[in-house]
């Protein structure tokens, strides 16, 4: 006989097992992330300054899912680091721009091997990582 409340068991939970990688990733992240002075949402803002050089702190941060005032503060430790700056639009002041320096630029050499070292701890396949990464996506609505 089945429970009404099978539904609410964390072994039922699909939320539960994502929080649970999502966090452990992180925690391997961060031996990686330590001797580069980066936090893991420092190290997802650089990732995405190196590829874009310069963009509206509004689209950087549609692109990785946080709000302002979670972005502001790693943005103004990013500044003081000077690996960015920040800055009004000209056309637009109510626009502010993040902008990748060339001390950013250079830390993009000290993150290079990560990505690598990284693959090899997820105890998956290239496959199952380009299955597990089209899901994820999926489901994030990409």
């Amino acid at each position: 006989m089945s429970d009404n409340y099978d539904a609410l068991k964390l072994e039922n939970q699909i939320c539960f097992p994502l929080y649970a990688c999502s966090k452990e990733i992180i925690r391997l992240y961060k031996p990686h992330l330590d001797r580069m002075d980066l936090t893991y949402t420092q190290y997802i803002t650089m990732l995405v300054l190196w590829e874009k050089k310069k963009m509206s702190v509004k689209a950087l941060g549609e692109c990785l899912y946080l709000d302002s005032g979670t972005l502001t503060p790693v943005l103004k430790k990013l500044e003081q680091k000077k690996y960015i700056t920040r800055k009004r639009a000209k056309e637009d002041e109510r626009v502010l721009v993040v902008e990748l320096t060339p001390e950013g630029e250079t830390l993009k050499e000290e993150a290079v091997e990560i990505p690598m070292r990284m693959a090899g701890c997820v105890r998956l396949t290239p496959q199952e990582t380009k299955q597990l990464y089209d899901l994820l996506y999926k489901m994030l609505g990409k």
